[in-house]
């Protein structure tokens, strides 16, 4: 059976290589993913997956060929234990993504099952990059022929196949409210919360204020604007309403009826100068992302969910609600929105260190 199996794999470098091409494909495909909030981009949520279902059938070709190497001590070398651990991260990140995708989830620390599916699968890179300069092989010629690509492109028809058999049996097992982000419902993974808004209190990286004090906060809009604007909460009152989706990179999405002020109002009382491009929001912790202007004015500062007002976690006193928008793009706890002619590049570095002191 074992000789079936290995006799169906590409030659052994080309499996090295794929292995190594579709690890760092998951990884970019699964970066780029979390900022894809719309369904026009659900293609890529089913590449990942098709990608990674192939990654398994790759694994399984690598550890049956390699498994004597493995069992049999004497044969080891330096780079066997780094080949082993690399192993059993790339099986564990690959089997925490089919366990999501099945509907399961099984929170440690806080951190969902994608959360830590995601974790590990960053893990695997720098070790990829060790282990590829210590057993670098080039495919020959010979490895590059006409049996080998039918063989691939075999084993990448399956992974579809096997994507198309996770989402039936995703039906089947109820997890038909997943979004094609892979989100659930908050009440599939957390106990809500009363104050504020029922749906999970989570915070970017170290993003984490004191309370912010309604009657000393102030909403600042700045910038290429005619007349800079300087706001007290009751200006920013409840009055918008808009209801709105918030997909968290966490795992799960909620829609609730978000109320404060529309941004494009906020725009137009400022007066917009003639080179006003983006709108930069940016949070008491330094957090802060930017949106083309025309994206920007269907935005809401939101200082309510439903009836009541924001609670702290969830971003009191004002928190961006940008629609189609994942949620770490919603900025909480915003003191300024800045009209600018350029985006803001930086804006990236800034969501890993903001918070920290």
């Amino acid at each position: 059976m074992l000789r079936r199996v290995l006799a169906a794999a590409p030659p052994p470098p080309v499996v090295d290589w794929l292995i190594g091409l579709c690890v760092l494909f998951e990884v970019g495909s699964g970066l780029v993913s979390f900022t894809v909030g719309t369904p026009d981009g659900a293609w890529l949520f089913w590449l990942h997956t098709t990608v990674g279902l192939t990654l398994v059938g790759l694994l399984v070709f690598k550890l049956l060929r390699v498994r004597h190497r493995i069992t049999g001590r004497v044969s080891w070398d330096r780079q066997t234990p780094l080949s082993v651990l690399m192993a059993f991260l790339a099986v564990c990140s690959l089997a925490t993504g089919v366990f999501w995708t099945l509907g399961g989830n099984v929170p440690i620390w806080g951190w969902t099952t994608l959360n830590l599916h995601v974790g590990l699968g960053l893990l695997l890179v720098p070790l990829l990059f060790v282990h590829l300069r210590a057993r670098f092989r080039t495919p020959r010629a010979t490895d590059l022929d006409r049996r080998a690509a039918l063989r691939t492109s075999a084993l990448f028809v399956s992974g579809a196949v096997a994507w198309r058999a996770t989402e039936a049996a995703d039906r089947l097992l109820g997890g038909a409210s997943r979004r094609f982000t892979g989100s659930k419902p908050t009440g599939d993974l957390y106990d809500t919360q009363t104050e504020g808004g029922g749906f999970p209190v989570t915070s970017w990286v170290a993003d984490d204020p004191d309370p912010v004090d309604r009657e000393e906060w102030s909403l600042t809009v700045t910038g290429l604007v005619e007349d800079e604007l300087d706001l007290p909460y009751e200006a920013v009152g409840p009055e918008r309403s808009q209801r709105a989706l918030l997909d968290c990179t966490s795992g799960w999405y909620t829609v609730q009826e978000w109320r404060g002020v529309r941004v494009g109002d906020l725009l137009d009382s400022a007066g917009l100068d003639s080179g006003a491009r983006y709108v930069r929001f940016t949070s008491v912790t330094g957090y802060r992302w930017s949106l083309p202007v025309a994206e920007a004015r269907d935005a809401l500062l939101a200082t309510h969910v439903g009836d009541r007002r924001l609670s702290h976690g969830h971003g009191a006193p004002a928190r961006l609600v940008a629609p189609g928008r994942r949620g770490f793009q919603w900025v909480k706890w915003v003191e300024r929105v800045e009209v600018r002619r350029d985006p803001d590049p930086a804006q990236w570095v800034v969501t890993l260190i903001s918070g920290f002191d």
